[in-house]
C-alpha cells in the first residue's frame, strides 16, 4: 500500500503556481501518482481517495483508464457535480470552497493562527499525527499550496470534468463509493450512487456509521469494505491510497 501526501500537501513538492491554478490542478496530481507508480514498479493499481485526494483519484481513472484495475471514492461526488448543484444549502455548508478561491485574503486569515483556523482534535488525531500535522499548517507554503488545489478545483478541474462528460468519458474500472452517514453528502444530494452511476460503468456502494474523518472515527468498516471489495474485484499487484 502506498501513501503519498497529494500535491502540495504534507511533504509533498510544492511548486510554483500560476495565473490559471495549473500546477495544482488535479490532472497534475493525477500525473504525479502515474509516475510514482511507475517509478515503483507497478503498472496496473487501485486507487483510493478520500475528500481532495478523491477528486484526485478520479482524475486518475479517467486520465490512466489503463492503468487502473479498481476505483474507491470516500465522501465525495465530481466537483462539476457539486457546483451544478450549488443552491444556499450547498453555499452556506461549503462556503470555504468560495473563500478559498480569493487571492490573498484566506492566506492572511489562516497563516494567522492556523491551529485556532483549523480547530484539530489533538486526542482523537493522536500525538505523531498532531505534530505532523502542526508542522504542515504551520508552513506558509503549505497553505498557499492547499488553497491552490481549491482555487484549481473551481476552475480547471470543474472545467476538465465538463469536458470528459461532453466527450462521454466515464470510469470503466469497478468503482465503490463510500460516504459518511453523519456528515452532509446524502443530506444534500440524497443517494450518492445515483450520482456516480452517470460517472462510472460498474458502481457499487454504501454509508459507513462515521463523521466526516472515517479513517480515523471507524476505522474498523471501512477497512471492511475495502479488503471485501478489493479482495473481489481486484487482485493487487499494487494499491495506491489518496486521502485528503
Amino acid at each position: 500500500m502506498i501513501c503519498p501526501d497529494v500535491r502540495g500537501y504534507g511533504r509533498s513538492d510544492k511548486p510554483p503556481t500560476d495565473p490559471e491554478h495549473r500546477p495544482y490542478s488535479k490532472r497534475a496530481a493525477a500525473g504525479d501518482i502515474a509516475a510514482l507508480l511507475t517509478r515503483l514498479g507497478h503498472e496496473r493499481f487501485a486507487v483510493v481517495g478520500h475528500d481532495r485526494g478523491s477528486y484526485v483519484a478520479l482524475r486518475v481513472a479517467l486520465d490512466h483508464p489503463d492503468r487502473i484495475a479498481a476505483l474507491v471514492e470516500i465522501d465525495c461526488i465530481p466537483i462539476s457535480e457539486h457546483l451544478a448543484r450549488a443552491d444556499d444549502r450547498f453555499a452556506t455548508a461549503w462556503w470555504h470552497w468560495f473563500f478559498f478561491a480569493q487571492p490573498e485574503k484566506p492566506e492572511r486569515a489562516i497563516n494567522a493562527d492556523p491551529i485556532s483556523w483549523y480547530r484539530p482534535d489533538r486526542e482523537t488525531m493522536g500525538e505523531q499525527n498532531y505534530q505532523e500535522w502542526a508542522a504542515a499548517v504551520g508552513n506558509p507554503t503549505t497553505v498557499k499550496a492547499m488553497l491552490e488545489d481549491y482555487r484549481a478545483g473551481l476552475t480547471l478541474d470543474r472545467a476538465d470534468e465538463e469536458a470528459d462528460r461532453a466527450a462521454g468519458r466515464m470510469v470503466r474500472c469497478p468503482t465503490l463509493v463510500l460516504w459518511s452517514t453523519h456528515d452532509d453528502l446524502e443530506e444534500l444530494y440524497g443517494d450518492p450512487l445515483q450520482i456516480w452511476q452517470s460517472w462510472a460503468t460498474d458502481v457499487q456502494g454504501h454509508g459507513i456509521d462515521s463523521g466526516h474523518h472515517v479513517a480515523e472515527e471507524n476505522p474498523g468498516d471501512l477497512s471492511a469494505a475495502l479488503i471485501e471489495f478489493l479482495g473481489t474485484r481486484y487482485r493487487p499487484q499494487g494499491l495506491h491510497g489518496s486521502a485528503g
